[in-house]
């Protein structure tokens, strides 16, 4: 061998060595795809746009998707543009081959709008029977109404409401429900002079193109000309409502409390008052069923109520062999897990005045070395579809690094996990980072945010991360507890 031959393979000797090192360096901060009792059986990048929150939705004859996105910006190859996060809207028709429809920006100088919902104007009582409304928030600016009868071509309807700002000058919107049967919507975001950056806002919506505020509250403490700590911690994070029921979860990730409150009262508010809606300490109590206060480093980011279950291990039993429950969500934030380890709680309720914690649900950070993988290790939230096959026999968490956790809830005092599906990193999945002991580390790992359910059994799964979206079906086990 000649000292050029030589010196030729010693340089391509180093080539291959360098790129065998990044592709194991790649691979340390990747990983793929991970299941038990479930399938994939369709993906779609979302343009690589950051995602919270999926809501699948029947209209005129097909299955879409409605997707909100966090804060940022991406290619939009249907137009050809750069457009900030917005709105992703696709055809599910075929959950193998979903099809992307449309992608609405955020308005103004607004980036992302995480939540959606979506009410037929039959429902409505005021609406256009012929129409279909979004409505969605938009960045922590505002809320906002469109037409989206053609989910190719949307189109603007009103701005609802304009976020205020708390005395320390925060602003922000989040989750929102909306009752499609009467049009009273429930908006969470800033109030200005409320102490925390969320309350509830209620609006009627019954004819979208002309909201009626109706009232804002929030837990007695945090209305203007208060003082003390904030009860609640960065306020509400969402309503669900369920007959004459609103169940209100506050604090996010600490400082957490779960509300029971009267909807009926709520919209009446206190008739011995001379402004019966003011936001009187007496007024926000009025409505208060009862309140669950959590310890201070656990939130109530997600609550979920499990209504009439029938539990079998308790049908011996003479009495309360139905019982009510509230399935109650912290929500994980640092990566890393630099924060303590955040969980579900089932909550009975069946003594709604008197609800108290009977079990939790965890995935063991052991199973999968989550904390070292990268990105947030815990849960976030669960799904909100309340008909089968689901309801009161599976319930499914977003867990991020962990992906999608699929849990048995029919006896609430002993959750089992039946199921998981981690989607696999690709290229579009972003690096998070974390600063520990004064160094900076930054790993890629999925990060599920959300995930919805439909009625055909299929699960959807939505990434943070940028990674997209993911449709699962349930096999094995647990798709017998379905009866799939």
């Amino acid at each position: 061998m000649s000292q050029f031959d030589h010196a030729s393979a010693v340089q391509a000797a180093l080539v291959t060595a360098f790129a065998c090192l990044v592709s194991m360096t790649a691979s340390a901060q990747g990983h793929e795809e991970e299941q038990v009792n479930t399938r994939l059986i369709g993906t779609h990048d979302l343009q690589a746009r950051s995602a919270y929150q999926p809501l699948p939705v029947t209209q005129a004859g097909r299955r879409l998707l409605y997707v909100g996105h966090h804060a940022g910006e991406a290619l939009n190859p249907l137009t050809g543009e750069i457009e900030v996060n917005g709105t992703s809207i696709l055809d599910v028709t075929d959950p193998a081959r979903p099809v992307y429809l449309h992608h609405i920006p955020a308005t103004g100088s607004a980036q992302g709008a995480q939540m959606v919902q979506v009410c037929s104007g039959e429902d409505l009582p005021r609406a256009n029977a012929e129409e279909t409304y979004l409505l969605r928030t938009n960045g922590n600016q505002t809320h906002e109404v469109w037409n989206v009868s053609d989910p190719s071509d949307p189109a603007f309807v009103t701005t609802v409401a304009r976020m205020g700002r708390t005395p320390e000058g925060q602003q922000h919107t989040h989750k929102t429900w909306w009752e499609c049967d009467s049009g009273l919507a429930y908006l969470v975001g800033t109030v200005d002079g409320w102490r925390a950056p969320r309350i509830v806002q209620a609006f009627d919506l019954a004819t979208p193109a002309a909201p009626h505020r109706v009232r804002d509250f929030s837990l007695d403490g945090v209305q203007p000309d208060t003082s003390g700590p904030v009860p609640g911690g960065s306020g509400v994070h969402e309503v669900v409502r369920v007959d004459n029921r609103l169940y209100v979860s506050y604090g996010t990730s600490r400082d957490g409390v779960l509300q029971i409150v009267d909807r009926e009262k709520f919209l009446r508010g206190d008739p011995r008052a001379a402004a019966p809606l003011a936001p009187s300490s007496a007024g926000l109590r009025f409505p208060q069923t009862s309140r669950l206060d959590l310890p201070s480093f656990w939130g109530a980011h997600t609550a979920f109520p499990l209504l009439g279950l029938e539990i079998a291990d308790y049908s011996p039993n003479r009495d309360e062999r139905i019982r009510d429950f509230v399935v109650l969500v912290s929500e994980s934030v640092a990566n890393q897990c630099q924060e303590p380890r955040h969980t579900v709680f089932f909550v009975d309720v069946t003594d709604e005045v008197h609800p108290w914690p009977v079990s939790t649900f965890q995935v063991p950070e052991a199973d999968g070395g989550f904390c070292d993988r990268g990105g947030r290790f815990g849960p976030h939230g669960t799904q909100w579809h309340m008909g089968p096959p689901f309801y009161n026999r599976l319930q499914v968490f977003s867990w991020f690094n962990a992906g999608m956790r699929v849990v048995d809830v029919r006896n609430p005092f002993l959750p089992v996990e039946v199921g998981y599906y981690i989607p696999a990193t690709t290229a579009n999945t972003d690096e998070r980072c974390v600063t520990i002991d004064g160094i900076e580390s930054c790993k890629t790992a999925i990060q599920t945010n959300n995930v919805e359910v439909d009625d055909r059994g299929l699960i959807y799964l939505v990434d943070r991360a940028n990674t997209g979206l993911h449709i699962v079906e349930l096999t094995g086990t647990a798709a017998a507890i379905i009866g799939r």
